[in-house]
């Protein structure tokens, strides 16, 4: 079997990540198999379906690596494919318009509900001659294109669920066109499926109550077997409900510009519902496509965790070469004009241990590029000393710091001079906590012969001192 699978987005809003993890799934089984990867823009949604979200998803699709072999085909693009099987259905009479009101509709539904039964649709108007339909239309009246549903229990066997069964005579007949011009989901997702010739449908578990519908849209149309179903587990927030708009901005952009890797959230989403059978963590793009399987695939739902995607990122910015960090996090730097590039270089490696994400360098490093350091002189006395004994020991941290020579000062040279005296006050805290705080005006923060060197010598002793005037 040669696989074709598809990527179905709606441009109705920005990629989701929850959108994104199937997409990713199809894209490593066709890669596994030697397969191909077709881009559907479902945008027959005429109201909410938008160009910029269509640029959207290519952009970030492209950005993530995940690509595919043919498309973008628009089915806004191919009305005239779905009016040919829209007239089929019809001429074949196993399909007519309904012209039921939303009143009238309500009421059957209430009636239902009342008896204790699942709302469907009873077919009324199903017996209307297909002249009058016809006549009816053509006269300007409304309707809706409703499919026969055969009431007789459709099932299909998952590949990831194994048998499931449908008993189709507590669905009722479905709408499947708005108008000959407005075709719905389920009849488009079926047509397209058999156009491109499309073998498996890999997609949330979600939509499994939809393909016994499209089964027997296959089986009208006379389109023979139907592709191969796979239905992913949900994907979860942390609270353990379903990951919606509730839980904040999922959008792979906010992602992107929050400084999180598109290896890593490839990473991330793989291991989302699927496990490599052993204790493995961290692949490539290219691992997946060779480990990735279906059978591996659990049913039971995915909790997305922002820690773990968190920890994730951290793995792959630790193993970034130095002149790449420094330029992905160029644009999360308070001020790249102020500094060459060395000390630039110098400021990302410092913290590169401590990034989670790109964006983290910003507060991170902000104490480099300050002018002036405002913080709460109640923090740079150690353990509890007076501010009389903190101001003595930056005095005396001053005098040395301030008889190094501008060619020695380094980390090294910084450390092995301002060590021994460190040690000499018995608590060695008590000379390097003060000085810390005074170059960067933190609490937590790189040691002080690290942010010392990166400063220089100047900018050093101007904010030891600043530090004292605080202490005055």
């Amino acid at each position: 079997m040669n696989v074709r699978v598809r990527f179905p987005p709606s441009p109705t809003g920005p990629l989701h990540m929850g959108n994104v993890r199937t997409l990713l799934f199809n894209f490593l089984f066709a890669k596994k198999e030697g397969g191909v990867c077709i881009l559907r823009v479902e945008d027959t949604d005429k109201e909410r379906s938008k160009k910029e979200w269509e640029q959207d998803i290519i952009e970030n699709l492209q950005w993530l690596g995940i690509t595919w072999d043919e498309g973008p085909y628009r089915q806004s693009e191919r009305t005239e494919i779905y009016k040919k099987y829209l007239e089929k259905l019809l001429k074949e009479n196993k399909a007519y318009w309904c012209f039921c009101s939303e009143d009238i509709l309500e009421t059957v539904r209430q009636e239902q509900q009342s008896r204790g039964e699942a709302p469907r649709y009873p077919g009324i108007c199903r017996e209307i001659p297909t002249k009058e339909q016809e006549d009816r239309i053509a006269n300007g009246e409304k309707g809706v294109v409703r499919f026969i549903v055969e009431p007789k229990k459709v099932s299909f066997t998952d590949l990831i669920r194994g048998e499931i069964v449908f008993d189709m005579a507590l669905s009722g007949d479905i709408v499947i066109a708005k108008d000959m011009e407005t075709p719905l989901y389920n009849f488009t997702a079926a047509v397209d499926d058999r156009e491109m010739r499309i073998t498996h449908v890999i997609r949330g578990e979600d939509h499994i109550t939809n393909t016994p519908k499209q089964i027997l849209l296959w089986e009208a149309l006379g389109f023979g077997p139907a592709p191969l179903y796979a239905h992913l587990p949900l994907i979860m927030a942390e609270d353990h409900t379903k990951l919606s708009k509730r839980h904040g901005n999922n959008s792979v952009t906010r992602y992107r510009q929050e400084g999180y890797l598109p290896s890593a959230i490839i990473n991330f989403l793989a291991l989302l519902g699927w496990n490599p059978g052993d204790n493995r963590e961290i692949f490539s793009l290219q691992e997946l496509c060779k480990e990735f399987s279906l059978e591996r695939v659990q049913k039971s739902p995915a909790v997305f965790s922002l820690e773990r995607l968190d920890w994730i990122n951290g793995e792959y910015i630790r193993v970034m070469a130095p002149d790449t960090l420094l330029k992905a996090c160029a644009p999360f730097l308070p001020d790249t004009a102020s500094m060459n590039q060395e000390t630039l270089a110098a400021i990302v490696l410092l913290q590169k241990e401590r990034l989670k994400k790109l964006s983290n360098i910003t507060e991170l490093s902000e104490f480099f590029f300050a002018k002036k350091l405002t913080y709460d002189t109640a923090i740079l006395p150690w353990k509890g000393a007076a501010l009389k004994a903190t101001k003595n020991s930056l005095e005396a941290t001053l005098r040395i710091l301030e008889g190094i020579e501008e060619n020695d000062w380094n980390k090294e040279r910084l450390e092995t001079i301002l060590m021994p005296e460190a040690r000499k006050t018995g608590d060695r805290g008590a000379m390097l906590w003060p000085l810390r705080v005074a170059l960067t005006g933190k609490k937590g923060s790189p040691g002080p012969f690290e942010v010392a060197a990166i400063l220089g010598k100047e900018k050093s002793i101007a904010r030891v001192k600043s530090a004292i005037e605080k202490l005055q």
